[in-house]
């Protein structure tokens, strides 16, 4: 029998995703609630005790109300929202992460869904502070742009309809300035870094792509590698396939630029180690879709291991 699948805020920006990856599927059994009975609280809890495994694009305490109703059914859940990313609880849905992480993954009856921008930051960090190259003190700085899209429906609607009265105008425009982002949370226990990180996120005026950026002096990591090291690191840690590649320095070396679009459309990842041997320096950039591998695409991503398919 076909595992029943149920999205629970279907009708959002990461929840319509979803349902475009899944609704073809013969593989599963896409639930979804009826029109007229979406706001029947009764109805939602039935739907969410019957399913195999829900999955909440749900603000946080929305999310964590559905855990409360359906867990003791056996529903096995993927979270999207911010709710449970550092719980130890939850096993943390980036497979990518470590040799051991997509087995708890495909076993775990909670998986939280990484955010956008964690996605990327947590690629480029975790394995230097494994490899034993990034200390954990270390004063990480992340910059980085991302489609409008990543912003759900408020923003879409500002950037996209000029006549609104809360219409946003600018092309790029840097948000977060209190530097606290609900994401530097899930970004520290997922990487191992003790220290908050200085992270500055930004939205420009194109509908989705990403692209996180992660400078770091070599002479203030262990042993003051050489670009060339932390590459290797890099490319050694993602050497196993998923959805995460890095790109060759050789190749690196010769980009004029990087498009925050290049993975539109993509449910994958590419790393980028740049700057110039010898200078003591060096630029880490993941290039992702934020509505991709940083949001829907990870979720089906971890629904297949779950599913075993």
């Amino acid at each position: 029998m076909a595992p029943k699948i149920f999205i629970d805020g279907e009708h959002g920006t990461t929840g319509l995703q979803i349902v475009s990856r899944l609704q073809t599927r013969t593989d599963i059994e896409l639930m979804s609630m009826p029109a007229e009975q979406r706001r029947d609280p009764e109805v939602r809890k039935a739907f969410l005790r019957a399913a195999d495994i829900a999955i909440l694009c749900l603000p946080d305490d929305a999310a964590r109300e559905a855990v409360a109703l359906a867990a003791d059914a056996g529903t096995r859940f993927i979270d999207a929202s911010t709710a449970h990313r550092s719980n130890p609880d939850w096993a943390f849905g980036f497979a990518e992460l470590s040799h051991a992480q997509e087995k708890r993954i495909a076993g775990a009856q909670f998986v939280s869904n990484p955010g956008c921008y964690s996605t990327g930051a947590i690629a480029l960090i975790s394995p230097l502070v494994g490899a034993g190259l990034l200390p954990a003190d270390y004063p990480v700085t992340i910059n980085a742009v991302s489609g409008y899209t990543g912003g759900g429906k408020q923003l879409i609607a500002q950037m996209e309809d000029a006549g609104r009265d809360d219409a946003i105008t600018a092309t790029y425009f840097a948000y977060a300035l209190t530097l606290a982002h609900k994401h530097v949370p899930e970004i520290m226990t997922h990487t191992g870094i003790s220290r908050r990180p200085i992270f500055t996120p930004a939205v420009g005026r194109f509908a989705q792509g990403m692209l996180v950026n992660v400078p770091l002096h070599l002479d203030l990591m262990n042993g003051n590698p050489s670009m060339t090291d932390v590459h290797a690191a890099l490319a050694d840690h993602y050497s196993r396939g998923g959805a995460v590649s890095v790109v060759p320095l050789s190749e690196s070396a010769g980009l004029p630029r990087l498009d925050p679009e290049e993975m539109t459309g993509t449910d994958r990842m590419k790393l980028y180690v740049c700057g110039t041997e010898g200078t003591g320096q060096v630029n880490l950039v993941a290039s992702l879709d934020n509505l991709g591998k940083g949001a829907s695409g990870a979720a089906v991503q971890n629904l297949d291991l779950m599913i075993g398919a």
